[in-house]
């Protein structure tokens, strides 16, 4: 059975700010433009592992409302600045609880394609391939892309 989500071309792309997801969003519009698909930007947050004053204490709910928020904020945001407030294809702004490798493999079910840029906000900058766009192309249930370097 074919999911509506790959029989209508929806094309995921991990989101987290930095420059090489602004560039993983643009071309996720363009492969949806030409598609005639639509584009799940999705973004992960989680629980800062130290909250609280004295070491990690579980967030008040109206913390978790305010971290998710936050993150949805930022997603817009950077979906903006990738592709302007009005990109020409349809564009969904989701922001789930977990770890950004498992929030994506999750929101890649069913989908035509993920995209993902080759590294995100992490520490190690010599790397090529950053550990969620690694984990993602090991394990993702929909063919992936990895968009790197400048756009073209």
């Amino acid at each position: 059975m074919v999911d509506q989500r790959e029989e209508t071309g929806t094309v995921v792309v991990g989101v987290d700010g930095s420059d090489s997801s602004k560039r993983a969003v643009r071309w996720a519009v363009r492969q949806a433009e030409v598609t005639g698909g639509a584009v799940e930007a999705v973004t992960a947050w989680e629980v800062p592992q130290f909250h609280g004053a004295l070491g990690w204490l579980p967030p008040s709910s109206g913390d978790e409302a305010a971290l998710e928020a936050r993150a949805r904020q930022e997603l817009i945001r950077t979906v903006e600045e990738a592709v302007g407030p009005q990109p020409p294809v349809e564009v969904r702004a989701e922001a789930h609880y977990g770890t950004p490798a498992g929030v994506l493999l999750k929101a890649a079910q069913g989908a035509s394609l993920l995209v993902v840029g080759s590294r995100g906000r992490g520490g190690f900058a010599g790397l090529l391939l950053g550990s969620v766009a690694q984990h993602c192309v090991q394990h993702a249930p929909c063919p992936v892309l990895v968009v790197r370097g400048e756009d073209g």
